[in-house]
């Protein structure tokens, strides 16, 4: 008798296998016990007849308690009135863990609850479903710079010097210095972009700000490719081509988690389309100030209701492009014909999800950046090797940060970032 996984059924129709699964749901009649079983692959059902097995195997079934781990043994078949669309005929049931009182039952619970038991929460359907969506975007990335010729390179996540000011970082004591946990791997992945060529990283970063808002993590998952001898115009279109290769990724592969979080796949398609919409800066505020939002301000940042707003206004993913210099980061390179405004790009996911992708071209004059370094109070010894790239021989580079748990958001549908996260830190938890 072979041992399979449950995705693996279609292979095995006719077949009598045994599987190790836990007890997700469970309801019965006088003759018949139907068994809601999970492996980590998929959900299916097992059908236990009372008139086809032994009595002390139908009672056992009946008796059994959510989450309770068994091995199953019984025939495949198929079963067109599931998604999935097989199930398991049982024969045989042997418990291998037995759970009492399990406290996240079929009922509604508040999302404090759930977040506080997230470590049993993850067992759920709609929690499996997030996360085969997060995992298919994670492999579909890996799957697209390598298919155009990006190198993988690990930044370092503990720093002594940030892409963007100390104010939220989480400080550490690193042998009587000053260290901290990174915020952006970017300012080492442009000197690993003038190694070779075009890379990308894929790593946690941490923000040490309260976290009480459904779209912000304290610590949480970046892509970050970066690209030599490239302008900020060829990076946009790389920006949209891997977003909608994300997109299609998820339509592709992930079918049975779309059905359990009900997301509408015609939805999704749009944006596929490209090229994606762009919006300046000003056009934004314009935009914005005709519609009745008298809350902001030329030089202000956008906040959720506005990149709301604007991204409805397009119905697909939108960039809006070059924003005040005195809002973002030193290493923005200036616009050509004016001092007020950076070579900048963030990109804005529709339905209410913001920012996914913030981008820029980098400043390559080392006067400039120097400059820069001093106006924001940064210590120049510890960006003496950030200099050094534009001094042996720079070229024009631009790059982007992708945030992994917003984009699972967002193709998932769902409400909260939390949920896009496997454990999100205790500080992160939802709050009322």
């Amino acid at each position: 008798m072979e041992q399979i996984q449950i995705i693996d059924s279609k292979n095995h129709v006719g077949e009598t296998v045994k599987i190790g699964a836990w007890i997700a749901n469970k309801r019965s009649s006088g003759k018949i016990a139907f068994l809601q079983l999970r492996d980590g692959t998929a959900y299916f059902q097992g059908i236990v007849v009372k008139s086809e097995v032994p009595e002390e195997v139908f009672q056992l079934a009946k008796g059994l308690t959510q989450e309770t781990s068994v091995w199953i043994t019984g025939e495949i078949r198929e079963d067109s009135r599931s998604k999935f669309g097989y199930e398991i005929g049982v024969t045989g049931i042997e418990v291998i863990g037995e759970s009492h009182d399990y406290p996240i039952t079929p009922k509604e619970h508040g999302t404090d609850f759930l977040m506080d038991h997230r470590h049993l929460w993850l067992r759920s359907s709609r929690q499996h479903a997030i996360m085969q969506i997060r995992n298919e975007i994670i492999r579909a990335t890996y799957e697209f710079f390598n298919n155009n010729n990006f190198v993988k390179i690990d930044p370092p996540i503990l720093t002594a010097s940030t892409a963007e000011g100390t104010t939220d970082l989480f400080e550490t004591n690193y042998f009587d210095q000053k260290a901290y946990l990174s915020q952006s791997g970017q300012l080492y992945m442009e000197a690993a972009a003038l190694a070779f060529g075009k890379v990308f990283s894929f790593g946690p970063t941490f923000r040490a700000e309260k976290s009480k808002t459904r779209r912000h993590l304290i610590e949480f998952w970046m892509i970050e490719p970066e690209m030599a001898f490239m302008h900020q115009e060829e990076s946009l279109e790389v920006q949209e081509q891997y977003v909608a290769f994300l997109v299609q990724s998820v339509l592709d592969n992930c079918d049975q988690a779309l059905d359990v979080l009900e997301r509408d796949r015609e939805v999704l398609k749009k944006y596929t389309q490209l090229p994606f919409p762009r919006i300046s800066y000003d056009e934004a505020v314009e935009l914005l100030k005709k519609n009745g939002f008298d809350d902001i301000e030329w030089g202000d940042d956008f906040g959720s209701p506005h990149e709301t707003f604007i991204a409805n206004s397009f119905d697909r993913p939108v960039f809006i492009l070059n924003y005040p210099k005195a809002i973002k980061a030193f290493y923005m390179k200036p616009h050509p014909t004016r001092d007020d405004v950076v070579i900048c790009a963030d990109m804005i996911a529709p339905e209410g999800y913001g920012e996914i992708i913030g981008g820029s071209e980098r400043a390559i004059d080392h006067d400039y950046l120097l400059e820069q370094i001093r106006k924001h109070n940064l210590d120049e010894k510890e960006y003496s090797w950030y200099l050094d790239l534009r001094r042996y021989g720079s070229v024009p580079h631009s790059g982007f940060g992708l945030g992994l748990e917003r984009t699972v958001t967002w193709l998932a549908g769902i409400e909260h970032v939390r949920e896009a996260s496997p454990f999100p830190r205790l500080l992160n938890r939802i709050y009322p």
